[in-house]
């Protein structure tokens, strides 16, 4: 899986592009990683642009809930956007759409912010 990262406005708001599957093993582990480097560099808005995950396990819902405790715990922020149905399906079951920010676009996401 490739993670990209965009900034925008001088690492104001962050977005992170995971693709594929998060279901544990490398790609959580550098999607995690990713978004540890954007906090460290001062960033405290970061969108997950879920557009291009596939599939997502407890286990990647377990590194995106420790990405939101690490960026909550900063003062941070933290949206998701562009969720297909199935990904969307399993934040309703698991009643982690209270949990997090959850928009249509990016462009909703960073105009929430």
């Amino acid at each position: 899986m490739a993670v990209k990262v965009t900034t925008m406005n001088n690492l104001d708001i962050a977005v992170v592009e995971p693709r594929g599957s998060l279901i544990g093993g490398e790609e959580t582990d550098e999607l995690k990683a990713k978004a540890r480097d954007l906090l460290e560099q001062g960033n405290r808005k970061l969108i997950l642009d879920l557009g291009g995950v596939s599939y997502i396990n407890s286990s990647g819902i377990g590194a995106l809930v420790g990405i939101h405790t690490m960026y909550t715990k900063a003062g941070g922020k933290i949206k998701l956007c562009q969720m297909g149905k199935g990904v969307q399906n399993v934040f309703v079951i698991t009643r982690l759409a209270s949990v997090f920010d959850l928009e249509e676009t990016r462009d909703d996401a960073v105009k929430k912010f």
